[in-house]
Formats: structure tokens, sequence, C-alpha cells
């Protein structure tokens, strides 16, 4: 299924002429060695362009359209008028002459073979070039040397004679294309893609831009080793897949992780996502839902506002008429040694996408401090709230990464590991407002709420968004009880360094009953030193209220529970929360 989507994605885009066709590709080119019309190398033209990254300006190369380059894992095998040093020149940085010589003579011969028949001066000065250049020499030749470093570090070379590149030659571009018809066929079958009986590709192409894979590539479908055969079919035999669609499926999968506008990476997986029809508007909607920021909660409540009420998605200088039944991919890839594994693959109509994204929104609205202005919290900073930090490798665990955002967009119960890591998170860390960690935080209370109301059978109607003075759960409750007993200490103690927060929080959430009785004990100390009448009486009649939604279960029995469950835990700090930001949004009115 993945494949076939890739394959209609890539026809799509190529009935537009928004991608390359079988036998060409783009690649990323550095230097254009030019040649003479006898074939002497005149001077080396660097081709990298200047481009802003953040505050940095690098030199990056050329993105250009250039013959169908060759799948490399091992072994020597050349491309066709775009390929490196080695190749081109027989020289490299690797300390290998030998195999550089080797490589040189592998393109010389094939280069020499697809130009016999063009007819152009372009066409002739390649060959030229490749009948008269000493690979032993390259290093001093004057063009070469000064760059030396740079043109020897895997860059990608192209030819530029007679005032252009030699590969948009007519005559050239006919020679290539005559001899990628009169190639060879090799083993025929049936492409478990298209269903039509074609040639079969032994080796598919490589796929850049994973992060964390190989930077020349990696593949997502490869058999290298006897124990991936079966019924005596060797590499990708095993799984017949035509020519044309590992044509069609890498392309396009290059095309969309060549687009960084449009690529997400939450942990080590990198998440693409595409319309059925190729159009880029779809992408644009969804990478605003799905990433919200300060700057653009506008257009999330108006695309939210708008499916709710049942009316075409519209979204500024983005697109006019969105099709809510357009069926939108989206895909999590993630390094695998020198593959490419698939962490998650959904596939939807967009309407119901963006409807799995409001209910998620939903459940993780909660009342915020007032300087937080982010209304929605994307995956990342969800992910980020598991995070030590003070940790050196600040990067959320890898399959929850994956896990969480498939939960997100399909709907579905939230992983378990979420849960526990943010729990493990408020259990070892202690507030340090120098370092701005805080053990409750906004995003931390956010995702016990979300995950309570989508993976529990808790009464729904008890968690809300801001203090539900209603609500009479034992666990919630006493999680506002030791709020208070935190501000009467806070205010009889003004400045105080450590709260029973730093010392009792965790011991309260997990055992109740042997630490209320401590902390009631102390909140009589701490309210003789209010020296305000007014706010003991306030304090008082709020603690009383709350002790009389305790009940005990039986008259032998304390009120306080002994122990509570991990879901009550996240009950308890939901509402030492909620009773939190109210005592903050009284001070914030006075």
């Amino acid at each position: 299924m993945i494949l076939q989507s890739l394959v209609q994605y890539y026809e799509a885009l190529e009935q537009r002429g928004e991608i390359t066709r079988p036998g060409w590709c783009n690649a990323r080119v550095s230097f254009a060695l030019e040649l003479s019309p006898d074939g002497e190398l005149k001077r080396v033209i660097s081709l990298k362009e200047e481009k802003q990254k953040g505050r940095k300006t690098v030199w990056e190369p050329q993105n250009l359209k250039v013959p169908q380059m060759v799948t490399r894992s091992s072994g020597v095998a050349a491309n066709f008028l775009c390929d490196n040093s080695s190749y081109f020149l027989g020289i490299d940085n690797k300390g290998k002459p030998e195999r550089s010589k080797e490589c040189f003579l592998c393109a010389k011969e094939k280069h020499l073979d697809i130009l016999k028949e063009a007819d152009c001066p372009a066409a002739l000065a390649v060959i030229r070039f490749f009948e008269r250049w000493d690979p032993d020499q390259a290093a001093e030749n004057p063009c070469v040397s000064e760059i030396l470093d740079e043109i020897t570090a895997g860059s990608n070379l192209v030819f530029w004679a007679e005032d252009g590149y030699a590969h948009t030659d007519i005559s050239i571009i006919r020679a290539w294309e005559d001899h990628r018809s009169n190639a060879a066929e090799g083993a025929t079958g049936t492409c478990l893609v298209t269903g039509q009986k074609t040639e079969i590709a032994r080796i598919h192409g490589n796929i850049k831009g994973v992060q964390g894979a190989q930077p020349s590539g990696a593949a997502l479908i490869s058999f290298n080793e006897s124990a991936f055969e079966s019924y005596g079919k060797k590499q990708s035999y095993n799984a017949p897949v035509g020519s044309y669609a590992v044509y069609a499926y890498t392309t396009a999968l290059n095309h969309l992780l060549a687009d960084r506008r449009h690529v997400t990476v939450i942990g080590d997986t990198t998440i693409v996502y595409w319309s059925e029809d190729g159009e880029e508007a779809y992408q644009d909607i969804f990478l605003n839902m799905s990433e919200p920021t300060a700057d653009n909660c506008e257009i999330v409540d108006g695309v939210f506002k708008n499916l709710q009420e049942g009316k075409a998605v519209h979204v500024s200088g983005v697109a006019e008429n969105i099709s809510l039944s357009q069926r939108f991919y989206i895909l999590g890839l993630a390094p695998n040694a020198a593959r490419i594994a698939v962490r998650f693959f959904y596939q939807d109509s967009f309407g119901s996408i963006l409807q799995n994204l409001k209910a998620h929104y939903d459940r993780m609205d909660i009342v915020r401090p007032q300087m937080d202005k982010n209304r929605y919290l994307g995956v990342w900073r969800m992910l980020m709230e598991t995070v030590n930090k003070k940790s050196k490798d600040k990067k959320p665990a890898p399959n929850m990464a994956g896990a969480v955002y498939r939960a997100v967009i399909s709907g579905d119960r939230y992983p378990n590991s979420l849960f526990q890591a943010v729990m493990g998170r408020i259990r070892s860390e202690q507030d340090d407002s120098s370092s701005g960690i805080y053990k409750i935080t906004r995003g931390r209370a956010a995702i016990i709420k979300a995950f309570l109301l989508r993976n529990t059978t808790c009464d729904k109607e008890e968690i809300t968004m801001a203090l539900n003075e209603d609500s009479n759960n034992t666990a919630y409750t006493l999680g506002r009880m030791f709020a208070v007993l935190e501000a009467i200490q806070e205010d009889a103690n003004p400045g105080i360094n450590a709260t029973i927060k730093d010392r009792y929080f965790n011991s309260a959430c997990a055992t109740p009953a042997s630490i209320f009785p401590i902390l009631l004990k102390l909140k009589n100390s701490h309210t003789r030193k209010l020296n305000n009448r007014g706010k003991e009486i306030y304090y008082e009649k709020l603690l009383v209220g709350l002790q009389d939604k305790i009940k005990a279960p039986d008259e032998m029995s304390s009120a306080y529970p002994r122990r509570l469950s991990l879901e009550e835990q996240g009950m308890f700090i939901l509402g030492y929360y909620h009773q939190t930001q109210k005592r903050y949004e009284k001070k914030e009115e006075q």
C-alpha cells in the first residue's frame, strides 16, 4: 500500500511536469568541469549556491536534473554525465588510487559506448576528455589542485561544453534514451505494485533525506543476505516490483524528503505527508494543524471552526477550496543501519485526519499560565515533557515518538509509555526556577488529562479543562488539598526555599494515608504564622470543604486511601495543577 500510494503521487506530479520522468533524476551537484572542443579541462566551475539557514549563511550544491544515477552499495558502477571525482577524474581522498583508476576506466567505457552515436560538439568534447585525461596527473592539474579537497570530498560533478551542460544537449539526450531502450532486459514477472507483467528490478534506488540514515542514501527495500532468500530468488526478486514502479516510488519519496518545508522530524522519525492528487495546499494545511505555534493559532482556530460547522476549509494565502474527502497519506521513516525502517504509515480522508487532530487538541486543552501564549501543544512539545532537561541528549524515546504521532493523527489510544514517561519525570524532578525546570508543567498536566480521557474508563465529566469544584473524586480532591496546604505554607513563610512539595509530593501522591496526617499537623503551625485572620478563615473553610468530599469506605477505615493507582495519581496531579492555577488566577485578578 505504501508503494502504490507513492506511485500514484508520482504520476500526479509527473502529469503536471513537477517531477522527473523515467531515466532522469534530481541530484545535488557541486562543480562543473568546463571542457574545450578538444576535451581539455579549461576550469572547474563552482555550482554551489549561497543559502540562509537560521542565522548562518551556507554554500550548498545545486539541484540539477541529470540522467538516472545507479544504485551503488559495493563494487564499481559509473553514472552517465554526473558522478564524483573517482569516476570523472580518477582521484579521491580515500587513499585508494588503484580503485579510483578502476572507477575512471569504468566511466570512460560507459561514456564512449553511449556517446559514440551522438553527433554533436558537446559529445565529442566529453569523448576526447576521457581519451586524453590521465588520472596519475590529475592532482597536479592547475584547475584541480586549487580546490582538490573540495572536489574529492564526494561532490557530484557534471560536464560543461559548448556554453551549456552536456547532459542538456539534444543529441546527448537522444543517445541516452536510445541506450536505455536498448539495454538488455532482466527477469520479468508480475509487479506487486502495478499488477502488470514487466521487467522486475533487481535492486531498488536509495532514499535520501531520512535523518540519521546514510547521507548517500539508504534502501527502503533490499535483500543482501542468503537468510532473506526464498524459493531460489535472490535480492529484490524476493518481492517482485517492476522497474517503473521502483523508479516512481523512489523518485516520489526523494521528492517529498527534499522538500524540507513539509518534512517533520519527531525524535528519530522523519515524517512526510502528501495528498492523492499531489496538491501542495493539503501539505501546507496539515503542517499548520500538526505543528501549531503562537503565530499560526488563528489559522488553526479558523480551520477547526469551519470543520465543526460543516463549512468548507479555507486558509488565507494557502488554498481556496479543500476537499475533505481527499485521500491523505502520512509516512514515518526511521534509520536502521544501511536501510530505512517504516515507523508507521497512515492513510485516511483529509477531513477525518483534521477531525482526529481537533479531538486530540480538545483533550489536551487545559487552563494555562498567563505567560503561555500557545493554545495548542504540538507533538514535539508533548514529547519534550518526557525528557530530562538536564541531560545532554534531550531527545524522547524513539519508539514512543512515532507511536504518539500515529495516535494523534489516527485518533487511537495514546501509548502507555507516554503516560509512564510523564509520571516518571514528575517523580524525579524538583522545581528549580533558576534553570526553568518545574515538576508540574502545563504540558505534563495536559498529557495526563488527555490520557485519562482517551485511555481510561474514568468518569469523563470529572475531567475538565479548569478547576472542577464539583468533583468528588478522592484522588482529584487530595491533589487540590495538597495545593491548598502548599499555599498556606508559602503565605506563612514568604520566599521559602523548600516547600512541602519538594519533600512530600511524591509520597502524598502515591500513599496519601501516611502523609496527609503529617501535612495537616504542619498546616496548624503554618496557620499560626499567617497573622491574617481573614486568610485563616478562607483557608480553613476551603480545607473543610475539601475534607468533606473524602469519604471513608467504612467507620473502621481512614478517609485517606493507603495507595493510589497510577491513573489515580494522574487525577491527583490534575487536581493539584487545577487548584494551583486557580490560586495564581486570583493573584492576577487582585
